[in-house]
């Protein structure tokens, strides 16, 4: 099995026996830092999406500045670009010019002024909660800028009165009308109206019935009938605060998913996912490496509805697809976790899966239905750590998945421990697969970047004045 992720430290550490490395190892520097550390300050490094340009202007809002409304235009919570990417982003928050009592965990999001606010994958607004400590760093990932959500205009684009509510007709009716009752009866008495008209979006035929800029806020039972012929279908509710997208059969209503016609860049990925990590990546290997990019590899394109079931598709290319290119397919949540050869194949057909957070299966998208996935229960286990640092006293505080050993300072040994005659501070931790990094201290001025370490069995560590090192046991 190959295994792609490394962290910076152990890079440093590793830099004298690269040049004993196959040319199989793969080393990825994508974590990278990008701006220098400064004492006091907390300093959030960002990787923004690809239509983010050199140009725009990106401010952070939260509950700790007040807010879009006092942040935007302040400097003091704009963002700089890094100096040798467009991909990251920075800014240096001093704590001391935060509101009273509020600070980073209370939720912050961030803000374009040319391309809106933050959106999740499926345009859910966000709130991130990830606090490094005074003089320490973390990476923070935006997927979306609202605009990327923006329907294109289409040409000879309608003009409706109000909201509109698009049907694809399949109820097999001769004519087709519309009832509504409720708040008002909107579209008169029975049997209502007749579609509005017709329109082609994205190659889909639609009727629509335009309800009327009125109406607006009214909610309403939707009784589609075949214009008083003997035949209707079940009552469909609504508020007038949108517009719809639905689809008529013989047996009812259903909602339509229009983004289930979306175009895509020759074959995909479609992952079912169940895997709880926070982030998705797609890294590809074999006949081409890094064929969509180096580690941790691509970002999901999207979110799609199919049979019901909402996937994270990845688009391979059409340039890479049909040529025979053997690839391995990796995803993972660009922190330390990931699933090995997905699926090995030539890039000539679709792919559907579903992803835990331990492992992967091919599945069929014309019976599946997302299962119930426990997940991963904690593990106990303990830090050794061999305290030849001289402090008085000495903490550990961890971040990343989670803060393992609490709030900085973190925690202090719950014991010792006497092993082949060396004495050793114990600290408990449960786990199951975080990926934390290290940071010893002596919680009056002194601390270093321990190690990044994944909570997955026992650590045997030395702590040295200035550095740690993994002990072999």
């Amino acid at each position: 099995m190959k295994k792609f992720k490394i962290s910076y430290l152990w890079l440093l550490m590793l830099l004298p026996l690269m040049g004993a490395c196959s040319k199989e190892d793969i080393v990825f520097d994508v974590e990278l830092p990008r701006f220098e550390l400064r004492p006091g300050y907390q300093l959030l490094e960002v990787i923004v999406p690809q239509r983010t340009m050199p140009t725009d202007k990106i401010y952070i809002v939260g509950e700790f500045n007040g807010g879009k409304d006092v942040a935007v235009g302040d400097p003091r919570w704009e963002l700089e670009k890094a100096h040798d990417t467009d991909a990251k982003w920075g800014i240096y928050l001093n704590p001391e010019d935060f509101l009273e009592g509020k600070t980073l965990a209370d939720g912050y999001t961030f803000y374009s002024v040319e391309q809106g606010e933050e959106r999740s994958l499926d345009n859910q607004p966000v709130a991130h909660t990830e606090s490094p400590a005074l003089g320490q760093r973390t990476n923070v990932i935006v997927y979306r800028w609202a605009d990327y959500f923006k329907e294109p205009e289409n040409p000879g684009e309608i003009d409706h009165d109000g909201y509109a509510i698009y049907v694809v007709d399949n109820s097999g009716y001769e004519q087709l009308s519309l009832y509504a009752w409720g708040d008002a009866e909107v579209f008169g008495g029975w049997p209502g109206i007749q579609p509005t008209g017709e329109t082609t979006i994205d190659g889909v035929k639609y009727k629509y019935f335009d309800t009327g800029e009125a109406n607006e806020g009214l909610n309403i039972n939707l009784i589609f009938n075949n214009n008083n012929n003997g035949s209707q279908l079940g009552d469909y509710n609504v508020t007038l605060d949108q517009d719809y997208y639905l689809e008529l059969t013989a047996d009812g209503v259903v909602p339509y998913d229009p983004s289930s016609n979306i175009p895509h860049d020759g074959y995909t990925l479609y992952v079912s996912d169940q895997s709880g990590w926070e982030e998705l990546y797609l890294y590809m290997w074999g006949d081409v490496n890094d064929l969509n990019g180096a580690w941790p590899g691509m970002s999901p394109a999207g979110t799609q509805v199919i049979n019901g079931v909402t996937y994270t598709y990845f688009d391979f290319g059409k340039d890479n697809c049909d040529k025979g290119l053997t690839e391995h397919l990796i995803l993972n949540n660009g922190n330390g976790k990931q699933v090995d050869d997905v699926v090995v194949f030539a890039l000539d057909r679709d792919v559907y899966v579903e992803l835990t957070a331990t492992s992967a299966k091919e599945i069929d998208p014309s019976d599946y239905s997302p299962g119930a996935t426990e997940p991963e229960k904690p593990v106990s286990y303990n830090l050794y750590i061999e305290n030849n640092t001289g402090w008085n006293e000495f903490h550990v505080y961890a971040y990343g998945d989670k803060e393992a050993f609490g709030g900085w300072p973190g925690a202090t040994a719950s014991s010792t421990k006497t092993i082949d005659g060396v004495e050793y501070l114990v600290f408990p931790v449960e786990g199951a697969g975080e990926v934390e990094n290290l940071i010893f201290t002596d919680n009056a001025g002194i601390q270093y970047d321990a190690l990044q370490i994944t909570l997955d069995k026992d650590y045997y560590i030395r702590a040295n004045p200035e550095s740690a090192e993994l002990i072999n046991k």
